[in-house]
């Protein structure tokens, strides 16, 4: 059926994004090592408006454990300070002038378990999202099935979509296993 075609791109797609989505949020995870992307979900406000701290700073990784940010503006440093400390990673901020340094401290024992945690959460997130696009396909299949397809087609899809919720799954919990390593052994 040429419309179920074009519905199983559409829920590969959903649930690869779920995926992206989830290795985004693994990026935000920090590890023992200094990554620009660890201050991606922070946001300040600026101007009037609540922008990304990447949009009025400049973010390098000089050593293994430092990020520093060349704040644009310095009237913003305040603001940038204040929204790195808000921000629950447990990073101080040392500035000199329109430099910003965070200097990542070592992870103790407690910390690594609670980030693994957190990495789990965000795989349990990830594959709920996988599933509900599952039940969005198996619901169309009713749709379809209610409309004419026959039995042995709406078999067939199916377990297509089984096969691909089942793929997904288990990418998700091999990236969850290869972060959680990261976090626990660094």
């Amino acid at each position: 059926m040429e419309d179920f075609d074009s519905e199983i791109n559409s829920i590969t797609k959903r649930m690869a994004g779920a995926i992206t989505s989830l290795k985004s949020d693994f990026l935000t995870l920090r590890t023992g090592r200094a990554s620009s992307n660890m201050l991606d979900p922070i946001s300040l406000e600026v101007y009037g408006s609540k922008i990304p701290l990447n949009q009025c700073a400049t973010i390098t990784v000089p050593e293994p454990r430092m990020i520093q940010l060349n704040v644009w503006d310095s009237s913003n440093i305040v603001l940038v300070e204040k929204a790195i400390m808000n921000s629950g990673l447990g990073l101080n901020p040392q500035t000199e002038g329109n430099l910003v340094r965070l200097i990542l401290p070592e992870l103790n024992e407690e910390r690594r378990k609670e980030l693994a945690k957190l990495a789990a959460n965000y795989s349990e997130n990830a594959k709920i999202a996988v599933r509900n696009v599952r039940k969005d396909g198996m619901d169309k299949i009713k749709k379809f099935k209610s409309d004419g397809m026959s039995e042995d087609e709406s078999q067939l899809w199916s377990e297509e979509i089984q096969n691909l919720t089942d793929s997904m799954i288990k990418e998700i919990e091999e990236l969850q296993k290869e972060k959680q390593a990261e976090i626990i052994n660094f």
